[in-house]
């Protein structure tokens, strides 16, 4: 050990701090290596929990982090030149500030991917779930630009050249943002519209919505535009200001219990009580029912026929499609081979006149 130590001082002072610099990373590479290869053994503990989430996004920052900290830890005992010192000074303010930012993004995007993991939107009743998804998807995304723009004015901050830029943008960020605003109001409009969305909440994940006279689900809420997943697989891509200018139907808004509905045109002397014994037969007969209600009703009349609406209730928006389909195609075999008598009939009046005396 002396003899190792008598010739690392015998070597020249440049060789000896470069030595010096690539232990202090081997060393800080075995440390970050061991460490979570401890955590991910905890975390594989525990399967059901979302440790191992925030393990995976903080692996590769708090790497970058470990050598930065060996090497700040380094600095003095080497003998730098004051010019290759004053480098190494402004190359830690510009790292130091982007590794920090780099570490609390990744903890931001763990964090929402966190929210994904622990909520459930599959369940029958997943209305708090989507609530928390939304609200986390939209924060997060707000946060990520505002430690974003803080680690480029520190960074700016750093270097003393350009230090009164770095200043002046935190200071006038207000009157920059209004600059920018006066340029390009309708992608600030867009932005502000996404911050009130995460609270309001005109729309959450995964909601049923008719917009556009379209039908389709949340799929994603950025925050400046929402994609809406219809129901031919298209995507249908909505400015966020929209959902909150414009009228649009939210068929999921607290709850996603839903009537659904059918009409017929039958003849005025069709016997509704019959028609609507067999209607309840069909409803409690099929699956896609929940059980909440269900009516049939004559909803108006015209001289040659009335109108006869059915209703029945659905867990969710997809199943009242479908019960209202297979209602209807029920109904309307029932009344072609039960009932023909109730399919409408145009009647038609012949007086006879009486014929001319010769």
């Amino acid at each position: 050990m002396r003899d190792l130590q008598q010739a690392f001082n015998a070597l020249p002072p440049a060789a000896a701090d470069l030595g010096t610099i690539v232990l202090l990373i081997l060393a800080a590479l075995l440390l970050h290596a061991a460490t979570f290869r401890v955590l991910r053994r905890f975390a594989e503990r525990t399967p059901g929990s979302v440790d191992d989430v925030y393990v995976d996004h903080a692996w590769r920052p708090m790497r970058w982090i470990l050598v930065a900290m060996a090497l700040a830890s380094v600095r003095k005992p080497l003998r730098l030149p004051d010019r290759w010192d004053d480098l190494w000074t402004q190359m830690a303010g510009l790292v130091v500030p982007l590794l920090m930012g780099w570490f609390a993004i990744a903890m931001i995007r763990a964090s929402v991917k966190a929210v994904e993991v622990a909520t459930d939107i599959t369940v029958a009743d997943n209305l708090r779930a989507r609530r928390r998804r939304t609200r986390s998807a939209i924060l997060g995304r707000i946060a990520i630009i505002a430690i974003g723009f803080i680690t480029v004015c520190l960074m700016l901050l750093s270097i003393p050249s350009i230090r009164s830029v770095g200043v002046t943008l935190m200071a006038s960020a207000g009157l920059a943002g209004l600059a920018v605003g006066a340029a390009a109001q309708p992608a600030l409009k867009n932005i502000i519209a996404g911050v009130q969305m995460a609270f309001t909440e005109p729309i959450r994940i995964d909601d049923v919505v008719i917009i556009e006279n379209e039908w389709g689900r949340i799929e994603e809420i950025r925050l400046t535009y929402v994609v809406v997943r219809l129901w031919d697989e298209r995507r249908l891509v909505v400015p966020v200001s929209k959902f909150l200018e414009s009228s649009f139907q939210n068929w999921t808004r607290t709850t996603s219990g839903l009537l659904g509905s059918a009409f017929f045109w039958l003849d005025p002397t069709t016997n509704i009580p019959r028609l609507r014994e067999k209607f309840e037969e069909l409803v409690k007969a099929d699956p896609l029912w929940d059980g909440r209600g269900h009516v049939l009703q004559v909803t108006d009349t015209k001289p040659d026929a009335i109108e006869v609406r059915i209703l029945a209730t659905a867990s969710d928006a997809a199943r009242a499609f479908d019960l209202r389909c297979s209602l209807r195609e029920g109904m309307l075999a029932y009344i072609r081979d039960e009932m023909p008598e109730a399919l409408p009939k145009r009647r038609l009046l012949v007086e006879e006149q009486e014929a001319p005396p010769h």
